[in-house]
């Protein structure tokens, strides 16, 4: 495969997935000088915040502080979660102008996750899309568990499918596949994203893999193959998943970067900024560095 010269876009997803499971509190001004080192760094997609419940995602709980204080930048696009009505109203209100929404390919995880299975979960986002689409908001469906779940194991393409289409029928623009708990490999992930393809176009599919088993790059490569060119990645590998134990973070996004490059992939990312800021967040959160590439590139005095 020859990508030389090809376009992709980096999701950054850190200071939202990447954050919102690490236990104590985060200061505002941490999270908000994080979005501003990234962007600083040449990422112009960067997941800023979600508009959820305090009391189920209680490091979210500033999301409204976030988003009216952060300092806007042309090209730079600050996409928030916002999965029902009342969290779509105040990320409006607070300045957002991009919107997400998630679904489970797995009926327990659903369950799990939101306490209500998968074809409820999507009928809930009906008056969401309404609403979006009534204001010219774009919203970004997301799609987990597809390559694996820890109550049912291996998940089914047909599964996966089944909900991107119906995400996609009510106006998602974008649909990002989600390898939550890391156990996919390259084959899975092809299988899967090939038979999601056959109801969503490639140009607005997105991987979000997880590297738990080490197996993310590997995977990604795999679906870049397929046409991907849309990918989700965090910032020293930061995230996890509170429904899956033994789950590790996002893929982190110098470590794809590092490889980008290295096929001739330019993505506009200062690599040795964002590693920089890979060992300036681990440092907040008091944590070692995940990534292979920040280890490697690190100053000497860290």
């Amino acid at each position: 495969m020859n990508l030389s010269g090809s376009s992709v876009r980096l999701v950054e997803v850190g200071p939202r997935d990447g954050l919102q499971n690490e236990p104590g509190t985060i200061p505002t001004a941490v999270k908000l000088s994080l979005i501003e080192r990234l962007a600083d760094a040449g990422l112009t997609w960067i997941e800023a915040t979600a508009f959820v419940s305090p009391k189920w995602v209680p490091q979210m709980a500033d999301h409204g502080e976030i988003m009216t204080a952060l300092a806007l930048r042309p090209g730079v696009r600050y996409p928030v979660l916002a999965p029902n009505l009342k969290g779509l109203e105040a990320a409006v209100a607070a300045g957002a102008r991009d919107v997400a929404v998630f679904a489970a390919a797995s009926e327990s995880f659903s369950r799990k996750n939101i306490n209500c299975g998968i074809d409820d979960s999507l009928d809930r986002f009906a008056p969401v899309m309404e609403r979006a689409r009534a204001l010219d908001i774009p919203v970004r469906g997301y799609v987990s568990c597809t390559l694996g779940c820890p109550y049912e194991g291996e998940i089914p393409p047909e599964a996966v499918a089944r909900v991107a289409a119906r995400l996609h029928a009510m106006g998602c623009h974008e649909i990002s596949l989600g390898d939550t708990i890391g156990t996919g490999t390259p084959l899975k992930a092809r299988r899967m994203v090939e038979r999601v393809a056959e109801v969503v176009p490639m140009a607005q599919l997105a991987a979000h893999f997880h590297d738990t088993y080490g197996q993310a790059l590997a995977n990604l490569y795999a679906v870049m193959e397929l046409g991907i060119r849309t990918i989700d990645t965090s910032v020293a590998g930061l995230g996890g998943c509170p429904y899956a134990r033994g789950a590790s973070g996002n893929v982190a996004t110098e470590d794809v970067v590092y490889m980008l490059h290295g096929m001739g992939i330019d993505t506009g990312v200062d690599l040795a900024a964002l590693v920089e800021t890979a060992h300036w967040i681990c440092g907040q959160l008091g944590r070692p560095v995940n990534s292979r590439v920040a280890r490697a590139m690190a100053p000497c005095d860290t």
